[in-house]
């Protein structure tokens, strides 16, 4: 070879790697151009276009998949821009197995976001095949079916780069007693849940009672249970402590109790009969009250004291309606008591106009005096 073939071929080799880089740039910059249209609209067109069909179905697939098709377009362009450039030397049968397994994961990100929570899928369900699916399941069932695409995910990604998956299954058998060992507190919050989901003691928006916590139900997850308590701080109670122990639905009793004894100073017989009767008649009025299960009864009486105990229950469980209620009924209660010229025992006595407090030491105001 002359020297003059040894720069006309180098100049060769430059030109065809030249072209080869631009090439690559112009694969790129295409697939990122159209990322740009899908973005801007082709994305909104076909979803005003599903948006016109009876069934959300379609509209909240499409929307499931928007990102993971972005990612893709982006992803497509870098890998077929690997491919052209001179400078980077993958093989053909690697960069096949990267595309699928990036195809794969953009598959499983999208049907991970369609089996979310809000996912139409089970409304559909529960109205179309007149399904009794309660809400507390939903989320754990979507829960359960997002771990189920992963596991999938990863097994076909495995296998795609030839990871012996057996291997790792009879791994996993070798170490499962120390793996349950350091894992028992998880596994008895797992099966705590699936008590709960299963004998469905509440819903997700009831409100319970149990001896560790009260308020109303937010969520469910494999291992806890958030619940909303009445100061409206997000209470987080292990599913194994909660499964053992007694729940009170107040959801579903449909009222709440009231009860509570009030002592009052020592009164004529009639006066007292007149504001029992009085208080009787002002909680079977009340609207918040149920009319039936009134008691207001005369329990005791000691140290110069009467005891009246009441007992009743408000038509509402709500917590809120509830302390409502509770109030309205206690300022009725001293409002009669008042005109029935009846005082509360240990209540503060009143001082008459322009009087001044009685000095430390007086006997003025002292029993008996």
């Amino acid at each position: 070879m002359n020297e003059k073939g040894i720069p006309n071929m180098w100049n060769s080799l430059l030109a065809e790697e030249t072209i080869q880089i631009r090439d690559g740039l112009l694969v790129f910059a295409l697939f990122l151009f159209l990322y740009w249209i899908f973005k801007k609209w082709i994305f909104q067109g076909v979803l005003a276009l599903l948006q016109k069909t009876p069934s959300s179905f379609l509209p909240y697939l499409w929307e499931s998949f928007k990102r993971p098709i972005q990612v893709g377009l982006i992803a497509a362009g870098l890998i077929w821009a690997v491919h052209i450039f001179p400078f980077v030397h993958i093989g053909q049968l690697f960069l096949e197995k990267v595309a699928r397994s990036v195809f794969i994961v953009l598959l499983t990100w999208g049907f991970y976001n369609f089996s979310s929570t809000s996912s139409s899928m089970f409304e559909n369900l529960k109205k179309r095949m007149n399904v009794d699916i309660d809400q507390i399941f939903i989320p754990f069932l979507s829960k359960t079916i997002r771990l189920v695409i992963v596991a999938i995910s990863i097994t076909i990604i495995a296998q795609e780069f030839n990871y012996n998956i057996s291997g790792f299954i009879a791994g996993l058998g070798l170490g499962g007693l120390a793996v349950a060992l350091a894992a028992k507190e998880v596994l008895a919050n797992l099966l705590g849940g699936i008590v709960i989901i299963f004998e469905r003691p509440f819903s997700i928006g009831d409100s319970i009672t149990t001896p560790s916590v009260e308020g109303t139900v937010e969520d469910i997850t494999f291992r806890s249970t958030k619940i909303r308590n009445p100061s409206q701080a997000l209470v987080t109670v292990p599913n194994s402590i909660l499964a053992n122990q007694p729940i009170t639905n107040n959801s579903r009793i449909g009222k709440r109790k009231i009860s509570f004894n009030l002592e009052i100073l020592w009164a004529p017989r009639n006066k007292l009969e007149r504001a029992v009767k009085r208080l009787e008649e002002m909680l079977h009025r009340h609207p918040g009250i149920q009319p039936e299960d009134v008691f207001v009864k005369l329990d005791q009486i000691r140290d110069g004291k009467m005891v009246l105990i009441f007992n009743f229950f408000t038509k509402s469980s709500e917590w809120s309606d509830y302390l409502d209620i509770k109030q309205e009924i206690n300022l009725n209660i001293l409002q009669i008591l008042e005109e029935e010229g009846l005082q509360v025992a240990n209540a503060p006595q009143p001082m008459a106009p322009g009087s001044s407090a009685p000095q430390q030491g007086s006997k003025k105001n002292e029993p008996g005096s």
